[in-house]
């Protein structure tokens, strides 16, 4: 049988679940039954989002079964637990407690911060992180590699000639791209070696270098063919970042104020201190 996480929490939440309006309404099909306990739709689907994230990969049918797998499991052994009175256990009942909380803490949190999301607010935190980048300059290169320097020369006085770049590269470049005319497309500082990136971006655009390159690769010549401001993302290339900085933003609002209305004390001067820190990186990010 697979190893499933463990299940308790959900069944909790499947319990408190059954009376809710779907049941009532009789849209939460019995699939199920276990003795006289019956398995109902939303039941199972609380515990298939509390699978084991390597689970949650499996084709639906599979997640189905472990899932349901599981939940017969917890239904088995209840009323066996329920027999011996683990139900009344102190450290049962703090358990409760403690995943009811987080369970409520969790619908709150989808209802005040997740849905309270709104497109706009999406734009408005995308166009400030944007207006926020500094501007970067970004070339479009091609180059030529050889093994020696006498060889990048030759290479030079070729193109001096008027001899096609694109040409010379696909005759006598030794790197992978030679077959591209040496194209290296668009790129920022940061993303070649130093060595090269001085050179392509001291050069105009539409110019080579005059000398050879040398790289811990061997000799280049390069041709800058374009130079431009690197455009930014679009919001569509990275809507689900920005949400997250701002359903971010709402969380720590709700939180804030919740901290002003309730005193939170912490006994452990220690463990106070690494909360306080805590706290502070968490609003700095």
């Amino acid at each position: 049988m697979p190893k499933y996480k463990t299940l308790a929490a959900a069944a909790l939440v499947a319990i408190i679940a059954a009376s809710g309006a779907a049941r009532a309404e009789g849209t939460d099909p019995v699939i199920a039954k276990v003795g006289d306990q019956e398995i109902h739709q939303s039941e199972l689907d609380l515990a298939i989002m509390s699978l084991d994230p390597q689970l949650q990969r499996m084709p639906d049918e599979q997640k189905r079964a472990a899932a349901l797998s599981a939940v017969i499991d917890v239904k088995l052994l209840v009323k066996d637990a329920e027999k011996e009175g683990l139900q009344n256990d102190e450290t049962f009942k703090q358990r409760v407690a403690f995943l009811t909380e987080r369970e409520l803490h969790n619908v709150f949190f989808k209802k005040h911060v997740v849905d309270a999301v709104t497109q706009e607010e999406v734009k408005a935190r995308y166009d400030k992180e944007i207006a926020a980048i500094p501007p970067q300059e970004e070339v479009k290169a091609r180059h030529i590699l050889v093994k020696t320097e006498d060889e990048a020369k030759e290479v030079i006085k070729e193109l001096d000639a008027g001899k096609s770049f694109v040409e010379l590269a696909k005759a006598k470049s030794t790197d992978p791209n030679k077959e591209e005319g040496g194209d290296l497309g668009y790129f920022t500082k940061g993303r070649m070696v130093p060595e090269f990136e001085t050179a392509a971006f001291a050069l105009e655009k539409g110019a080579y270098t005059k000398t050879p390159v040398k790289t811990q690769f061997g000799f280049h010549v390069i041709l800058v063919e374009d130079k431009r401001p690197q455009a930014p993302p679009t919001l569509e290339q990275v809507e689900p970042q920005v949400r997250q900085l701002v359903m971010r933003d709402k969380y720590l609002e709700l939180l804030a104020s919740a901290k002003k209305a309730t005193a939170v004390e912490i006994s452990d001067p220690a463990l106070k201190k690494a909360y306080d820190e805590a706290g502070k990186a968490q609003e700095s990010k």
